[in-house]
Formats: structure tokens, sequence, C-alpha cells
């Protein structure tokens, strides 16, 4: 099974893209965010054209979420389910390959003095309270999405640089590191070891020439998809290009 994860930022202006890159690169389920559609406005004919059932939970202008298929998506599910009153399209979960896929677009958070920082902290608690009480860690379990944090130093370009920043600050590596205690394994750094490459980079400037870069598009694993699991790469060359998405998709094997 091939997974991947994919902030497209934006469908509809990168479908032929997405498209493309289906056809070449052919995984079995794709998780994407940033779709920045309603879900009658999502281009399903072409995704169904090239092989895949697709859920979507998408939101007009920002947001939205979507898993596609080469298999049927069963048991779907948009958002928490937690009673708390949020109109952010940021989460959608099935079943299919005989794993539960939860595809997430974390907050972004804004800067450390916004409000939405502490809204951030909180969605992270939302997220661990929903595995906690939907899933098992023995069950084959991936958590896929725009994390919008990096987990330690070694997925930052310029640690210095970042220090302290939003992506970077502690308290949302302790909020990531929480929802990863559930049992998840970040199966790019378990393949990976202390390499520093990256999934995302600014428009501004040379960022991505410079490959001053973040690494904030994760898969997480429940161990019996880690043991399954053969490899996890970022593929850079999807981000090359004009209009392309500023981030690169991450893929895993298993």
């Amino acid at each position: 099974m091939k997974l991947a994860t994919w902030n497209i930022n934006s469908i509809r202006a990168r479908e032929e893209r997405l498209v493309t890159w289906l056809g070449q690169e052919k995984p079995d389920v794709l998780c994407l965010q940033e779709t920045k559609v309603e879900d009658p406005g999502f281009p399903m004919a072409p995704l169904k054209k090239a092989g895949y059932e697709v859920a979507t939970f998408g939101q007009r202008s920002y947001n939205g979420v979507a898993i596609a298929s080469t298999l049927p998506l069963v048991d779907v599910t948009r958002g928490f389910g937690d009673g708390v009153e949020d109109d952010e399209a940021r989460v959608i979960a099935a079943t299919t390959h005989g794993v539960r896929v939860v595809c997430v677009y974390v907050p972004n958070g804004q800067d450390l003095t916004s409000d939405r920082y502490p809204y951030k902290l909180a969605w992270f608690k939302r997220l661990r309270a929903y595995l906690d009480r939907t899933a098992t860690p023995d069950q084959p379990l991936a958590l896929c999405g725009d994390m919008n944090v990096t987990p330690d130093d070694r997925d930052v370009w310029s640690p210095e640089k970042w220090s302290g920043s939003i992506h970077c600050s502690p308290p949302e590596r302790a909020a990531l590191a929480e929802v990863a205690g559930f049992g998840l394994t970040d199966v790019f750094r378990h393949h990976h070891g202390d390499d520093k490459l990256y999934s995302w980079w600014d428009y501004r400037g040379v960022a991505f020439f410079k490959n001053q870069g973040l690494r904030i598009d994760l898969i997480y694993l429940t161990r019996p998809l880690v043991e399954r699991c053969t490899g996890c790469t970022i593929d850079r060359n999807a981000r090359k290009g004009q209009d392309a998405s500023d981030h690169a998709p991450v893929v895993a094997v298993m």
C-alpha cells in the first residue's frame, strides 16, 4: 500500500498538477489538505477517471480536507464529533485498504500573540481526545496531514532563526508529541534518522531554491503499520515549477 499526504493549496488551482502526479506516482490512498472548495465544487470527475473514490469535507476559500482511495471508503466521518462548536473543515477519516486513515489540516496559529495560537493548542488536545475516543493504538491507523508544527530542530532549516516562532515553539511541539503519545510513530523520521529534509518552503524570496524549509507535513502510523512500512519519502520534485503548491507530497510505502 502506498499512502500519501499533500497540502495541495487549492484543488481547483492545481487540479491538473494533481491528476498528473496521481498518474505518475499511483498512490493507493491520498490525503489532501487546503482544498479550499465546498464539497459540490470539488473536481470529482477527473479523480474518478484516474481510478479514485473520494470523500471530502470542504469549505469555501479556506481549509478543506479530502481522502482519495483506489478502494471504497467506508465509515467516513467529518470533524471531531466532540460537541465543540467549530465551523472549520479540518479533519476527515475513513477506512480503506484495511487501514483507518485520519486526514488533518492543523490550524496555523499565525503567531504566538494571536488568538489563533491557543485555538491551535486546544485543537491538538481535541485531536488526541478524538483518537482516544475512536481508535486504539493496536489497530492499523494512519494520521496524515499538514501538522503546521516541526517535531524538533532537525525539521527546521535554521533552528536559530525560527527559535520561539510559530511552527517551532515548545508548546506546539509538546502538543504534537502528546498526540503522538497515543501510540504513533513519525515514519519519515523513523526511516531517515537525523536527515534534514523539508516539505514546505515559503513562496517569498528564493526559499525553495536555497532549501530553506520546514518539515510540517507528516505521516504517523500505529505499530501494526510501522512494522509493515518499508520507506517514507518527500517528493520535492512536485514543489518545482510555476504555480506549484508551497508543500510537497509525503509518501509512505507499507
